[in-house]
């Protein structure tokens, strides 16, 4: 920095160096303010070029694993819907172990045994009606068509998790889930039309058990599922929380240190501004030499 003569008077260079030096102040005040208006370190790319494009590959990758956040809790609500279907089916072959129980006795007679069958034959029609109405967004969920079904559960494109929904098949008027468990069998040839005699309902009864044995072990699966996800569901959390708190701290404003330095660049403008004053008055100290 240069230092005038005060005996020059055409070139005050102790006003340009004060007037450099509150300009150098008030741009300092300037983005200090700024700072402490929106909160952010970061203001313009200027302010911190590589700091900048470090902060939005973060925020991209937060928002992404919000998304991803999102979808694994969709995840979840179909399972529950998936879950509550089979919940209710199991209800009905419970019912039905009940009816066939009853009917493994000799000592109902035919009237009792139609009776049976026709209330059996209903349960079984239900089971088909649950199947076809638990769906989620217009996607059948228990008839054997919700298989590898693909989550985004992630920020990148390899961050997919394929699923399927175990469904039993059915034989006729049976359970109508269509998958791979030829043994569960509760239509019409499977129970009801074996209650007429003890013998047939002791078949009937097997094959009603060996049902709820199968859709228990679906229900587990459905269980497995839902349990992973929500593992899933708890590192997404952590990942975005964690991802959020590095870009903070490259955007973010020290608010305290911003406060600090507003309120000493207030003070260093009152003192330039006053130097600038008394700069601008020296000069005319040479007057003196013409007295």
């Amino acid at each position: 920095m240069a230092i005038g003569d005060s005996n020059r008077i055409n070139t005050n260079i102790a006003a340009l160096n004060a007037l450099n030096a509150l300009k150098s102040i008030n741009r300092e005040l300037e983005r200090s303010q700024l700072k402490l208006a929106t909160g952010w370190r970061i203001n313009e790319v200027s302010d911190d070029p590589a700091g900048f494009v470090i902060s939005k590959r973060l925020e991209a990758r937060a928002r992404g694993l919000a998304v991803a956040y999102d979808n694994v809790g969709t995840a979840k609500n179909v399972l529950a819907i998936a879950e509550g279907g089979m919940i209710n089916i199991q209800n009905i072959l419970i019912t039905m172990k009940e009816k066939v129980t009853q009917a493994a006795s000799d000592t109902l007679g035919s009237a009792e045994r139609n009776a049976i069958k026709t209330e059996i034959d209903q349960l079984t029609q239900e089971i088909n009606d649950i199947v076809d109405e638990t769906t989620f967004n217009n996607v059948s969920l228990l008839d054997g068509t919700f298989v590898d079904k693909s989550i985004q559960t992630g920020e990148e494109t390899t961050a997919i998790l394929l699923f399927s929904i175990a469904q039993p098949t059915a034989l006729g008027d049976g359970l109508g889930m269509g998958l791979t468990a030829p043994d569960l069998m509760v239509d019409s040839t499977s129970v009801s039309d074996l209650v007429f005699t003890a013998a047939g309902s002791s078949t009937a009864l097997a094959n009603v058990d060996n049902a709820i044995e199968v859709l228990a072990y679906f229900l587990q699966d459905v269980g497995a599922k839902v349990s992973r996800l929500t593992v899933k569901e708890s590192t997404l959390s952590i990942s975005i929380t964690n991802t959020l708190a590095t870009k903070g701290r490259i955007w973010d404003a020290d608010i305290a240190r911003e406060q600090l330095n507003s309120t000493k660049m207030q003070i260093l403008q009152q003192t330039s501004t006053a130097q600038l004053a008394q700069a601008n008055v020296s000069p005319q100290n040479v007057l003196a030499l013409f007295r």
